[in-house]
Order: C-alpha cells, then structure tokens, then sequence
C-alpha cells in the first residue's frame, strides 16, 4: 500500500487517513487539568436526580390513592 507523500504525517511518522489519533489527543490534551493553573473549585453536588425521583414517588402515591378512593367510593 502506497502512502501519500502530501498527506500530514503525525509525530511518529505514521500516517492516519481517518485523523482519529490526532482528533483522540487533541481531546485529551484539551481536558488535561493544568499545573498552578489557579485555585481548584470544589466539585458542587447535583441533588437533581433525587428531587426528581423523589417528586415521582409522591406523584405515583399520589395518583395510586386517588383511584383507590375512586374505585371504593
């Protein structure tokens, strides 16, 4: 198989026609926490999973005894 001479070579000199590699460590490079880059902030918990669960238990409680009292009265 042929390469093309006029293709863009990575730093090892291998050649990726699709530029997965390249795109792959431009992400991660991109996502790399910087040293002294500043104070860290703390991670803020997301309580929204859990308000929406628990708002959907009580709406089925909810929903459940309103037919019960329909069906017995």
């Amino acid at each position: 198989m042929a390469q093309n001479p006029q293709a863009p070579q990575g730093p090892e000199g291998g050649y990726d026609p699709a530029g997965s590699t390249q795109m792959f460590r431009a992400f991660v490079d991109e996502g790399a926490p910087q040293a002294g880059g500043g104070p860290q902030q703390p991670q803020a918990t997301s309580s929204g999973p859990r308000v929406g669960l628990i708002a959907g238990v009580i709406a089925a409680v909810v929903i459940v005894a309103a037919v019960a009292w329909l069906a017995l009265s």
